[in-house]
């Protein structure tokens, strides 16, 4: 090429000058455009660019020489370059190698084709070079580097197989790349010999072919996946995740979980459906490496002051870093941190990607605006919009699957890491926090970190896209932008404003929330109480109070809300608004054109987003940490050391020794020896430490000095029974082999035998939680009989024998406990308060305020008379024989205990069925889909009704009108943009600014009015449901609450109160939005692009059959997920309750196990909720793209008749209904989710009421009932319709002032009496009468407010003593003072500080059980009717109490007709008469001497009880 030539090239000979001139990129493309053209030769070749046969003709073509270098190098130089980090993690992949499969074969086959076809290009041009025909180097080197990246890809197919790879996202990557870009080339070839009429360089020609064909057929194979690794770990699951081996396209597109939602589609999802975790994402898996980090990373903070000790110049910094904590987030970072990372790769692409679209609009609108452009310019355009968006899609669905996983694994790891410390942390860590609290850092600071992962890359990302937008937009606006960017800045503080207030609510109104669940727990539990003292009015009043209050936070939150809704709806108007304003308003010359217009407003759109998002993610790492500093600070806890109890050495003979041993609580200097097989008493009084002393000998208790040894396996029953939500089997048997003989002899010895017969299940029965359906003697004796069954070698009992009837305790210390006992030969230490066993056992251990004042057997110690003699005095005075009963339930337990059977399926809380297709019919899917529309709608009608329809009306036309105003502002501004420019200007621009701007404040202010009337219509709903629910539940016959768990009323009170209140609300808000914006876009696009309707139909078609597959599923599978959450929480405050049992008897391996299974039980239901999400995201935001491409390409078509405003207009209003279409179906799901609520409150808001409370007309006379006067006619009642009648025919009569009292055998219908009284149970037949009058016939409330009871529980209510005892404010101070004097407590209250104020907490659980019975006593004081029930509490209150409350009812009710049931006949032997009953019908009724004298069963209780 001579010189000339060169300098023609440079000044552009070649090329048309354009309008530009030149620019210096022009200049650096010419001089590498030579460079290619030395390179390929300058023969036939003509050169590497040629922008007349590229660019500015109908018929575009790619220069020779590009084609043979840099399109043929592309594919190559990415697969050079992702070759080093695609080798690492090929040799870190460890899933066993693929067994050579025909399809290998042929890739591998097809592979070396390739490279023998490019080689053989090669050696022609060596051929030619011999022949002295010189071809251009390009020639030698192509072939060259394409032949030797064939031959690469072809070894990775090899090297892939061995490492177990099934489906190379890299090699389909490269076939594609090398297809794309050979189909340039071959359309150039066929061009070329079709123009000449012959083929030119025929060798080269049909390698070429050769060569397309075998790509083509790579890419084929390569998109279909091998067959499993062999030898790969063996999985057993039944149904593993098909995400493991499935292909790379399908793993892209989420194809592979289309199967669930089909499914999910089909019939209700259960658990079985679910599939099997991945390896990685099992709690085995990832706590194991997480708490590896962890202890390295305690490890080197318990090593650095060490290290730094050394240097005495360091002595400075060693006092600072000296305390340096073990960081839990530099564990969790080496942890997590290397996988998160590839999620934020992809974010960073799709970033950069999302700024490709705006550029490519303002050339579809240059190109719209250049009427002389070739067509497929436009056509080229819409392509690569299209493909930049589908690219766009894939990238970000990857990206968010990462941090979900990150996510879900975070919250595993933090699960189980908490789980194993919970098991491990002393009891004086234990005591600094509640239970509830360990419970929270496992649910709500576990979950927040799940959240944060979600948006954590904003960190970085939001300021490169703030920083990306303003470059662009500066490029397009100049200076003018930062007026925008200032109203953007100036929004940032508002909304943060609005936050922070809007916080502040938050925790205003959960307070309410919490004390209104509070008192409607405490009413739920007490609810037979309230219905029997009538005091139902005056806790209504208390909990409308408190939801007043509620609800007056919450409208504020919502005016908040609705603000800044409007705020951030508004919030891209204006800035648009200002920065065109002054734009146009700066200089004369600016002209705003459609390019500049819609380009910064596409460019305004992406800025929102992380604006809005930047503060957001702020605070909630700011959450986060604090989460993270309280995990940290209880993984910090001191820790029990396993090797304070010595195990291995200790004298022969001895079971246990303590030698000089002081703790931590106020033992000290403890001194014992335990022979092998003896039975030690330990005894002392209450609080001088023997539960501590049990507690230490288990290793519970942190030693200071001293020594001890226990020798053999533990067995340990402790004071508080703890038994486990699980069967009554499983709860003996306690992860031990079942031996039947064993657990047949541990159930007969511990009394357990009667108890099975009455309980539903046999052993089977579903114990709940804490034991809730067991008494708490029964719980006492399964903890006792899951010692026995343990057969340990040495067995401590903390007092066993405290919560059992006397009788009981009788059998199992000698069938148990005892010298005769099944546990004879064991070593046994037995806490104990019964003097009566003593005698029996070997040695006598006594405790004074911590230490051990005596020891000896019982005879010895008598004759030392010191503080056990004392001891002994105290105490005999009490033990008080009682009534020998069989052990069975109160009746009243019996029917629990049949009910909560129920409360595991329950507790969960299952949506009503009709909501889910039923299973059998699957096929009539029509039919179907009518049951399901009506049942949703019915439920939206319900609501709307709650709403009020008129609002609801009102609501969406204002949302209506809001779009109109939204579309009619950028229609104008379209119009604007197509304004003709004069003389280098537009004119009425001020006109211009002033309509687009009252346009857009219209619609800001139509969004503040919609939002503001849809918060109102929300909370009145709110107000009205709940208001219908309580009601309801205080009418409820108390039948109900026996049969239905509390946990499920409470459920409907919290849960579905609060989505009512929260939920449903901005989720219609967010509905009707993105709803309205999508209808919009469609409206816009159509009326812009008329064509464009044709699409519509068959994208609408695709949207609808999505969403309806993905509702469907994941509202299943949220509802299997809340399913499966409950279980890990309850299993766990049940462990940390239980820490002591599970590690005595060595179980903590098992229990870990057991919450791991439970964490990936409810991971199972989580992680295709995730997946659900990314499938639908891809397929929806998939129909939006068609949607961008569609109008791009009617556009572009009739791009004849459009002016570029309406292009501008409907392309970016198509750019941003893809995310409108996302969040569209999330809401309908979420919605449909969520408006169950509704429904589920509507169920319980019209279950059947009792009578009325108040009768007009039929109230009874003011003094009533004068006499005191009882009549039984003929009566019968049953507890509930289809149970057998439990009272039969009873006829008697009780003469006013008379004494009754009232025995049987347990189950006899003793309670049952007083339960019709008060008409607690309606009567099956005959009726009462009280001094004549028939209680059928008035008001209960006028009914029970005349009667007065002694309740057998006494049950009190959180508040203040004076509200427990007179909750109407009815009496005045000094009637109460009296009360209190005649009850004995008078000098209890008046020593408190705030006396009748004193707060009783929840239950009166500052009270002791005494107390509260007296309380119970003060309240009949106080009422005083003529007719005064006393159900005699079963278990032995202290005999002190029992004695005064005998004694003030001999004195205070003298003259009133008084109905005592007894279980101790000592207390009613002086009344006027008996009534004996006998499975409901009246066996005997005299005065006790006549019934004494008549020898019958009155008689032989008597005798029983020693009183005969």
């Amino acid at each position: 090429m001579s010189e000339k030539d060169k300098v023609l090239v440079i000044n552009g000979g070649d090329f048309p000058r354009s309008a530009q001139g030149w620019s210096k990129s022009d200049h650096f493309v010419q001089g590498w455009t030579l460079l290619l053209d030395e390179f390929s030769g300058r023969g036939f070749l003509l050169k590497s660019f040629d922008s007349n046969l590229t660019i500015h003709t109908d018929n575009p073509d790619l220069t020779p020489c590009f084609q043979n270098t840099i399109l043929a190098w592309i594919p190559s130089i990415y697969l050079w370059s992702v070759l080093p980090f695609y080798l690492v993690y090929l040799k870190r992949s460890k899933r066993g190698y693929i067994v050579l499969s025909v399809l290998s074969r042929f890739k591998t086959l097809f592979g070396v084709l390739l490279w023998c076809v490019s080689w053989a290009d090669l050696f022609y041009s060596f051929h030619e070079l011999l022949q002295s025909r010189t071809p251009p180097p390009v020639y030698f080197v192509t072939p060259l580097v394409v032949g030797i990246t064939v031959l690469l890809a072809t070894l990775l197919i090899q090297y892939e197989r061995l490492r177990g790879i099934q489906s190379s996202g890299v090699l389909i990557i490269f076939w594609f790349l090398s297809v794309l870009c050979a189909v340039g080339p071959l359309r150039s070839k066929i061009m070329t010999t079709a123009a000449q009429g012959h083929v030119n360089e025929r060798f080269r020609f049909t390698t070429f072919y050769i060569y397309f064909a075998l790509i083509i057929i790579e890419l084929i194979l390569s998109c279909f996946k091998e067959k499993p690794p062999f030898f790969s770990p063996v999985n057993t699951d039944a149904n593993p995740c098909p995400e493991l081996n499935s292909g790379f396209l399908s793993r892209l597109t989420f194809w592979w979980f289309t199967s669930m939602a089909i499914q999910g589609y089909k019939r209700p999802l259960e658990e079985k459906d679910l599939w099997s975790l991945n390896k990685d994402d099992t709690s085995k898996a990832i706590v194991q490496q997480l708490s590896k980090e962890w202890d390295r990373e305690k490890a080197q903070a318990a090593s650095l002051p060490g290290m730094l000790e050394h240097k005495e110049a360091e002595v400075l910094i060693s006092d600072k870093k000296h305390d340096r904590k073990p960081s839990f987030l530099k564990a969790l970072l080496r942890t997590f941190g290397p996988y998160f990372l590839i999620g934020s790769c992809f974010k960073l692409m799709q970033d950069l990607l999302s700024f490709v679209n705006p550029q490519l609009l303002s050339v579809l609108i240059g190109f719209i605006k250049n009427k002389d452009a070739p067509a497929w310019w436009g056509f080229l355009i819409a392509a690569l919009m299209f493909v930049c968006a589908v690219l766009q899609t894939l990238i970000l669905h990857q990206h968010f699957q990462y941090c979900f996983v990150t996510g879900m694994r975070l919250r595993t790891g933090i699960t189980g890491v908490i789980y194993r410390k919970s098991l491990a942390i002393t009891n004086s860590a234990k005591r600094s926090s509640t239970v509830g609290e360990i419970v929270n850092l496992m649910s709500v600071d576990a979950q927040r970190f799940m959240d944060l992962m979600t948006f954590l890359n904003m960190l970085w990302s939001a300021p490169l896209q703030i920083f990306l937008a303003l470059y662009f937009l500066w490029q397009t606006l100049g200076p003018s932008v930062l007026a925008g960017v200032a109203v953007m800045v100036l929004l940032i503080p508002f909304n943060s404003a609005i936050a922070i207030k809007t916080r502040a609510f938050q925790v205003e109104q959960m307070r309410y929330k919490d004390s209104r669940i509070k008192l409607m727990n405490e009413i739920l539990g007490g609810i037979k109480v309230l219905k029997l003292y009538a005091w139902e009015p005056s806790f209504s009043e208390k909990v409308l109070e408190i939801r007043k209050n509620e609800l007056r936070v919450l409208r504020k939150a919502a005016y908040l809300n609705s603000v800044s809704t409007f705020a951030w709806i508004s919030a891209p108007f204006l800035v648009a608004l200002t920065t065109f304003a002054v734009y146009v308003s700066v200089d004369e010359e600016n002209v705003l054109d459609a390019e500049k217009a819609f380009v910064s407003l596409s460019l305004f759109n992406i800025l929102k987003f992380p604006l809005n998002m930047l503060p957001q993610v702020i605070s909630n790492l700011a959450q986060t940490s604090v989460s993270l500093k309280r995990i940290q600070q209880f993984l910090s806890h001191d820790e029990l050391d396993p090797n304070c109890v010595e195990t291995k050495v200790i004298a022969p003979g001895t079971a246990i020794s303590v030698r000089n041993a002081t703790f931590t609580c106020f033992l000290h200097s403890i001194n014992m020896l335990v022979p092998s097989g003896s039975l030690v008493a330990i005894v002392g009084h209450v609080g001088c430490g023997k539960s501590s002393l049990v507690s230490a000998l288990l290793g519970e208790m942190e030693k200071l000095e001293g020594e001890v040894a226990v020798k053999g396996s533990v067995a340990y029953v402790p004071q508080q029974a703890w038994i486990q939500n699980a069967t009554l089997k499983d709860n003996i048997l306690f992860g031990q082999a079942l031996n039947e003989e064993k657990y047949q002899n541990a159930l007969e010895v511990c009394a357990l035998k009667t108890d099975l017969e009455v309980l539903p299940g046999g052993d089977q029965t579903e114990i709940g939680e804490k034991g809730i359906n067991l008494s708490g003697g029964q719980r006492q004796r399964v903890s006792l009989a899951r010692a026995v069954y343990s057969s340990a070698e040495i067995f401590l009992l903390d007092d066993p024998l405290s919560a059992v009837d006397s009788h009981v305790a009788k059998h199992i210390f000698d069938k148990v406990i005892g010298p005769e006992g099944v546990l004879k030969g064991k070593t046994r230490i037995l806490v104990t308060h019964s003097i009566s066993f003593l005698p029996q056992v070997d040695h006598i251990i006594v405790l004074v305020d911590g230490q051990i004042s005596e020891m000896g057997s019982y005879q010895e110690l008598l004759k030392q008379n010191k503080a056990f003699a004392e001891f002994l005095r105290n105490y005999a005075l009490d033990e008080n024989i009682e009534e020998d009963e069989p052990t069975m339930l109160e009746e009243e337990e019996v029917l629990l205990a049949e009910d909560t059977l129920s409360i595991h399926t329950d507790l969960a809380d299952n949506e009503p069925v009709t909501n889910e297709v039923p299973p059998s019919r699957v096929g009539c899917a029509n039919q179907l889909w009518c049951v399901i529309l009506q049942v949703k709608l019915t439920v939206f009608w319900q609501y709307m009704k709650a709403v009020g329809p008129v609002i609801s009306l009102v609501i969406c036309f204002l949302y209506c009108c809001q779009n109109a105003a939204a579309i009619g502002a950028n229609v104008w501004l379209s119009d604007w943009t197509n304004e003709p420019v004069v003389n280098g200007t537009q004119h009425n621009t001020g006109m211009r600014i002033g309509v687009y701007a009252a346009l857009g404040l219209l619609q800001g202010l139509l969004v503040l009015v919609s939002s503001f009337t849809l918060a109102m219509g929300g909370i009145s709903a709110a107000r009205t449901l709940h208001a219908a629910l309580l009601e309801n539940k205080f009418h409820t016959p108390q039948s109900f609450y026996d049969t239905t768990p509390t946990g499920r009323i409470i459920n409907r009170f919290s849960k579905d109160i609060y989505v009512i209140d929260e939920v449903i609300p901005p989720t219609i808000l967010m509905f009707l939005g993105t709803f309205f914006t999508s209808l919009s876009t469609m409206i816009v696009i159509i009326a812009s692009t008329p064509l464009f309707a044709v699409v519509i139909v068959p994208l609408a078609i695709l949207y609808f059959f999505v969403q309806r597959f993905y509702v469907a599923t994941s509202r299943q599978l949220k509802r299997l997920e809340s399913v499966s959450r409950s279980p890990i929480y309850s299993h766990f405050s049940e462990t940390v309750s239980g820490a002591s049992v599970i590690r005595a008897y060595r179980r903590v391996k098992a229990f870990v196990d057991i919450s791991d299974l439970k964490v990936d039980e409810n991971q199972k239901s989580y992680y295709p909720g995730i997946v659900s999400n990314r499938w639908l995201g891809i397929r929806v935001e998939f129909v939006g793209n068609c949607i961008v491409l569609f109008a791009a390409l009617f556009a572009v078509i009739g791009r004849n008749s459009l002016n570029a405003g309406l292009v501008g207009l409907s392309v970016s209003y198509a750019l941003q209904v893809t995310l409108s279409l996302n969040w569209m179906v999330r809401m309908t799901s979420e919605l449909e989710t969520n408006i169950v609520a509704v429904e589920r409150i509507k169920e319980y808001s019209e279950t059947e009421t009792e009578a009325p409370w108040i009768i007009e007309g039929k109230s009874p006379p003011e003094n009533w009932p004068s006499k005191g006067e009882l009549e039984f006619v003929n009566y019968s009642v049953r507890y509930r319709k289809g149970l057998d009648l439990v009272l039969k025919g009873l006829n008697l009569q009780v003469h006013g002032g008379e004494k009754i009292g009232i025995v049987g055998r347990t189950g006899a219908g003793k309670s049952s009496m007083t339960l019709c009284l008060f008409r607690i149970l309606e009567a099956a037949k005959g009726e009462i009468k009280i001094d004549g009058v028939k209680i059928s016939e008035i008001g209960l409330h006028d009914l029970r407010s005349r009667l007065t009871i002694i309740p057998q529980d006494p049950v009190l209510f959180s508040g203040t003593l004076r509200m427990n005892l007179d909750p109407f404010n009815k009496y005045s101070d000094e009637e109460i003072w009296k009360a209190l004097e005649l009850s004995h407590l008078k000098r209890f209250v008046s020593s408190q500080p705030s006396m009748l104020d004193y707060e009783c907490s929840e239950g009166g659980e500052n009270l002791s059980v005494g107390q509260r019975q007296l309380v119970c006593l003060a309240r009949a004081l106080l009422r005083k009717t003529r007719i005064l029930i006393l159900d005699e509490a079963t278990a032995a209150i202290d005999l002190e109490t029992d004695d005064l409350i005998q004694m003030t009812i001999r004195t205070q009710f003298v003259d009133c007709t008084v109905l005592t049931i007894a279980h101790r006949l000592n207390t009613i032997m002086d009344y006027t008469r008996v009534l004996v009953l006998d499975s409901g019908t009246i066996a005997e009724f005299d005065t006790p001497a006549n019934l004494i004298a008549a020898k019958g069963i009155f008689y032989s209780m008597a005798k029983d009880a020693g009183l005969a």
